[in-house]
């Protein structure tokens, strides 16, 4: 069985694949418009879609290539510390961006109405689009598809780790679709609210979440390095 450490790595960098404030915060407008369910349905379908098929895609050419993702390995090392490089400079970005706009909401929120308002197969794949071009989350994936090589998994375990990231990093997504299928009049409210704070505080949430993650990662590349 894969051991509680493997859980906790998937956990973690699921939980912090489903943080994503352009995804949630266009999902909060599709079940704010017409047609909700079936929208955002369609749109969360495609998200844990393209999550599954992005790990699947870098296990098969992980064990292809014979990559080796041991802590210490040249794969990893470099890996961690090529996306540490990234991610610093992606939350540098976003805090110096909140800095010149002030009180204004973040640029990408006024592009989200524009894509709520897409034909669903558009808009279903300016979603997929987004999340492919986002380094923060092909990060992730990476390294979600590392820690499950270096753990010398059998398939049905593979498939039985890549489910439980899956889910991990669309519960974000998930739970207010969930919670408008069950009580749309008592879940709107709390979606408008919830849709203004992402409004002002989303560009904060993703500068945090990279600057976090680029530490830890600069942190494993050294260890990997020897240097700490």
């Amino acid at each position: 069985m894969p051991s509680a450490t493997l859980w906790a790595e998937l956990l973690a960098y699921g939980s912090a694949v489903s943080l994503s404030p352009i995804h949630i915060g266009l999902l909060l407008l599709l079940l704010l418009g017409p047609d909700p369910l079936r929208r955002g349905g369609w749109f969360v379908l495609s998200w844990v879609l393209t999550i599954a098929g992005v790990v699947v895609v870098m296990l098969t050419v992980g064990h292809s290539l014979l990559l080796t993702m041991e802590h210490g390995s040249p794969h990893r090392t470099g890996l961690d510390l090529v996306a540490a490089g990234v991610l610093l400079g992606l939350g540098l970005k976003e805090l110096l961006e909140r800095r010149e706009e002030g009180d204004e909401p973040p640029g990408w929120t006024r592009q989200l109405d524009r894509f709520s308002a897409l034909p669903l197969p558009l808009l279903i794949a300016a979603g997929v689009g987004i999340e492919l071009a986002s380094p923060d989350d092909l990060f992730l994936f990476a390294r979600s598809a590392g820690v499950m090589l270096a753990a010398g998994l059998s398939n049905a375990q593979e498939v039985l780790c890549t489910a439980v990231f899956t889910l991990a990093a669309s519960l974000a997504l998930l739970l207010p679709l969930l919670a408008l299928a069950v009580g749309r009049q008592q879940v709107v409210p709390l979606l408008e609210q919830g849709k203004q704070l992402l409004f002002r505080r989303g560009d904060v949430v993703v500068a945090g979440l990279s600057l976090a993650l680029a530490g830890y990662l600069g942190w494993e590349g050294l260890l990997g390095l020897g240097l700490v």
